[in-house]
């Protein structure tokens, strides 16, 4: 039997002027449903925002970003989704939107650690 479990992500993408479609990665969503783990972690590179709009709201966006986490770790923080488990969070946080913080697809993966393989995810795919 393997000690590895599956698990999901999906990056977090910033779209700072959602009429060009131009993006950049700023963080990863990770979610284990054998371990009811979910957690993001994130990343602004802010030569990046200003390169694509010089005009961007930096501290909106980062906003943004803190927000997904505090979703993520539950609690006050979550808002109205402070009751829902670590799978309805992650949905929730998945779903489509058109704002400058967008989800990616999600893909699929096995690890035994999930809060290593969020650290992982960010470090290979976001910074």
């Amino acid at each position: 039997m393997s000690d590895r479990d599956v698990f999901e992500y999906a990056l977090l993408r910033v779209v700072p002027r959602v009429e060009r479609g131009e993006c950049f990665n700023a963080g990863v969503l990770v979610y284990c449903r054998a371990r009811s783990f979910v957690a993001a972690r994130t990343h602004l590179d802010e030569a990046k925002l200003r390169a694509l709009d010089p005009h961007a709201d930096v501290v909106g966006v980062r906003a943004a970003l803190r927000a997904v986490e505090g979703v993520c770790g539950g609690g006050e923080a979550a808002g109205q989704a402070a009751g829902d488990d670590a799978g309805r969070r992650f949905r929730w946080l998945i779903a489509p939107r058109s704002t400058v913080v967008q989800p990616g697809p999600v893909h699929t993966g096995l690890t035994v650690d999930p809060a290593a393989e969020t650290e992982r995810l960010l470090d290979l795919l976001v910074r």
